[in-house]
């Protein structure tokens, strides 16, 4: 069985030398050779770039009116406003759709247009969660429905909406298909043609972007004053949705995550305040790992276990003692959603244990009518990253698969999805994350198919894991002064991970084992000891008994705070022994 094997081999992949250009940039940027390199490894090659990269402002965010149809959403919802009509704003139930209507919702009211916020629950009778919203539209007399996260492959339920008299506005950001729907604006950066320059913006990205728009006319009719609106006070949910999925903090996505960032340590949203207090953290620490790690999760196990519509309602609510019973529940619903997820998770790591000729296939299909449908992405995740494998994974319930996708970079999967589409009842996402709907008769078919394609289409060496690194260091540059000039390069996040350095180094002493199943590193070069920890890599202390020996290590280093002393600590990523 390979398996264990593969997870601890990682192909080294080292920086790229253009000596002229990383003395080009340490010139003109008067900032570290190292930190130059890093620009050089993640393939900057020219100025403006990293102008860009290292110094973009709110006022460098696209104009709104470049994404396709967005005059006609904002009149209509304009129209809505001077009609006094209801708004309906429908949000995915997960982060992204939940932080998304939230601030429709808030803007929405804030400029005098009544709007109500209506987020799908997973336990729904209905097959399309979609006609759940309708049904709540016609209730509450909304005769305007605006998607937040979903929506664009709705076509036929957005037909059935239209009939009945309630106008749509979509607003997504995953892939198209080639039914669009037939509404009063798609709003989406990946739609055909689109001329908006980035196509990575998340739910809630778009989601602002109305916003913007609405707010850039009403300014420019006169309606509203410019000291009126301040959009500033709503990038805390933008970056609390992008970085929850998965959302590029590269370009456009960078600044609003950036200055979300700094909208959250003021800490005026009390319910996210009080949702950070549940979990340990003070606002003025808030960072993309504890968002990812802490915040998400609390608030996604609404949509995965309970009602999501409460995620709105924390995020939107005023009043301090609501806010801390309602940041409670989620924490519970948190707790309850990791013992599913231990099960589950267990359930799927002993099938996989119990048949190691998985392992002669480059993709991963599993299916069972135990698995609870709302834990599996969190699952599918950690098998594919923890595999280097496309994987599926499939909840059945009543006859009716729902499954889970993810991905490596050489093996987009939406191209595999449509090739397949006789055999799935919906599908949609990304190249690299999506979902589906299947039949339980259907399984096996699609199962043999996608695994055939993964067969055919990869190399063994693209199911290798892959560790990039950023730059050659000495300890010597390992300095407080050095740690500071690595923040320039913050938020780090997907598609802009924390650099990873590599040096050689003695062990002074063998590694000692930590909390079980972590190395704590004893490293010296030149004189300069530092300390390493290694995560979850107790079973490979038996390479490293001999105290002198000698290793190269590929390593992210962190400012460690103990009993109010700070030191830099090394977080060991991988390491190879070299011969003396």
């Amino acid at each position: 069985m390979q398996s264990a094997q593969q997870e601890e081999e990682s192909l080294w992949i080292y920086p790229p030398v253009d000596s002229a250009w990383n003395h080009s940039i340490i010139n003109e940027l008067n900032i570290h050779p190292v930190t130059a390199q890093v620009l050089v490894s993640r393939g900057f090659t020219n100025f403006d770039q990293i102008h860009g990269y290292l110094y973009a402002k709110l006022p460098n965010l696209i104009d709104p009116n470049l994404l396709p149809d967005m005059g006609k959403a904002v009149e209509r919802v304009l129209a809505a406003r001077k009609n006094k009509e209801t708004v309906l704003i429908y949000g995915d139930n997960d982060v992204d759709g939940i932080t998304g209507a939230t601030l429709l919702t808030e803007f929405l009211n804030y400029v005098d247009c009544k709007a109500l916020a209506y987020i799908p629950n997973r336990t729904s009778l209905n097959q399309s969660l979609m006609l759940d919203a309708l049904a709540y539209a016609q209730k509450n007399q909304c005769r305007l429905l605006i998607t937040v996260d979903c929506g664009i492959t709705a076509a036929e339920e957005i037909e059935q909406a239209v009939k009945q008299g309630v106008d749509v506005i979509v607003t997504d950001h995953h892939e198209p298909t080639d039914q669009l729907p037939h509404c009063i604006a798609t709003l989406n950066p990946k739609l055909k043609g689109s001329t908006y320059p980035n196509r990575e913006l998340t739910g809630v990205g778009v989601a602002f972007k109305l916003a913007h728009g609405i707010t850039n006319t009403l300014i420019t009719s006169g309606e509203m004053s410019p000291s009126k609106i301040d959009l500033k006070r709503y990038l805390d949910l933008v970056a609390l949705g992008t970085v929850a999925d998965m959302g590029s903090l590269l370009g456009e996505n960078r600044i609003l995550v950036r200055y979300g960032l700094r909208q959250m340590h003021l800490g005026k949203r009390i319910g996210l305040t009080k949702l950070l207090g549940v979990c340990e953290v003070n606002p003025s620490e808030i960072s993309p790992p504890i968002i990812a790690s802490k915040v998400a999760p609390r608030l996604n196990s609404l949509g995965r276990i309970a009602d999501p519509n409460k995620g709105v309602e924390l995020l939107l609510i005023q009043d301090p003692i609501d806010a801390g019973i309602l940041a409670n529940e989620l924490d519970l619903n948190n707790i309850e959603r990791q013992r599913i997820e231990r099960k589950d998770s267990e359930d799927v790591e002993q099938y996989i244990a119990k048949h190691p000729q998985i392992f002669n296939h480059r993709a991963i299909l599993l299916y069972s009518d135990k698995w609870h449908p709302g834990i599996i992405p969190i699952i599918t995740a950690r098998i594919a990253k923890q595999y280097n494998r496309p994987t599926v994974i499939i909840a059945i319930e009543k006859g009716l698969g729902k499954g889970s996708i993810r991905t490596i970079p050489e093996f987009p999967i939406l191209p595999i999805l449509r090739e397949n589409a006789r055999l799935l009842e919906n599908f949609g996402g990304h190249d690299y994350a999506a979902g589906l709907t299947i039949k339980h008769e259907n399984i096996e078919a699609f199962k043999n198919q996608f695994i055939a394609a993964a067969d055919q289409r990869l190399r063994e060496q693209d199911i290798q894991s892959k560790l990039q690194l950023d730059a050659k260091i000495d300890f010597s540059d390992l300095t407080f002064d050095f740690m500071e000039s690595l923040n320039l390069l913050e938020p780090f996040g997907n598609e802009n991970p924390p650099p990873v350095f590599y040096a050689d180094a003695r062990q002074a002493w063998p590694p000692k084992i930590v909390g079980k199943t972590h190395l704590k590193f004893y490293l010296e070069q030149k004189e300069r000891m530092l300390e390493g920890i290694g995560f979850n890599m107790a079973k490979r202390r038996s390479q490293l008994l001999r105290k002198d020996l000698l290793l190269r290590v590929a390593f992210t280093p962190q400012i460690n705070t103990f009993l109010n002393k700070a030191s830099i600590q090394l977080q060991v990523r991988d390491f190879k022994v070299l011969e003396d």
